[in-house]
């Protein structure tokens, strides 16, 4: 018999209906289970917290209900604090590479979809398991496909290091 905290993560990922589905739902403050034709009604109404990548538009209708609270993406510092509480004993030459790498690629403008913290977290896994020497990570970038996921990223970075190793 509490306020509850109500979480919907990423709706920008979501059909193009359903954030207006929700707002009817949210308006009513309940929902019936298809299956079971059961309807649960809220006796409070709930603190909703809703996330988005911005992948693509929401309904003026929608966005004039929410409250906006954006956040930038971490910059190196924040990024190696981030980075050492998942490997606290990473080495200082790994992370130093790596941070430069990933801060490089994201800074390419052709590159659609910009790797995340979550892809930069994997794919320093990946390199500590290699054995890749330090002086190869920020030159040969290996294991691109941990960070870029679209074929055409993959193609501007290596368009983008080959310009690089030519000196532009």
């Amino acid at each position: 018999d509490k306020r509850c905290i109500l979480l919907i993560d990423e709706i920008d990922k979501a059909d193009l209906e359903f954030p207006n589905d929700l707002l009817w739902e949210l308006d009513r403050m309940e929902f019936t289970i298809p299956q079971t034709g059961r309807t649960v009604k809220a006796k409070f109404r709930p603190i909703i917290i809703i996330t988005s990548n911005a992948e693509k538009e929401l309904p003026d209708a929608f966005l004039r209900r929410c409250i906006f609270h954006y956040i930038e993406f971490p910059g190196e510092e924040l990024m190696r604090r981030i980075i050492t509480v998942h490997y606290p004993n990473l080495e200082q030459k790994l992370l130093d590479q790596t941070i430069a790498a990933f801060y490089w690629i994201r800074t390419l403008p052709a590159i659609q979809k910009k790797p995340s913290t979550s892809e930069l977290i994997d794919w320093i896994r990946a390199l500590m398991y290699s054995g890749i020497p330090y002086e190869d990570i920020m030159t040969k970038i290996p294991f691109a496909g941990v960070l870029l996921k679209k074929n055409e990223d993959l193609s501007s970075l290596e368009r983008a290091k080959a310009r690089r190793a030519q000196g532009y």
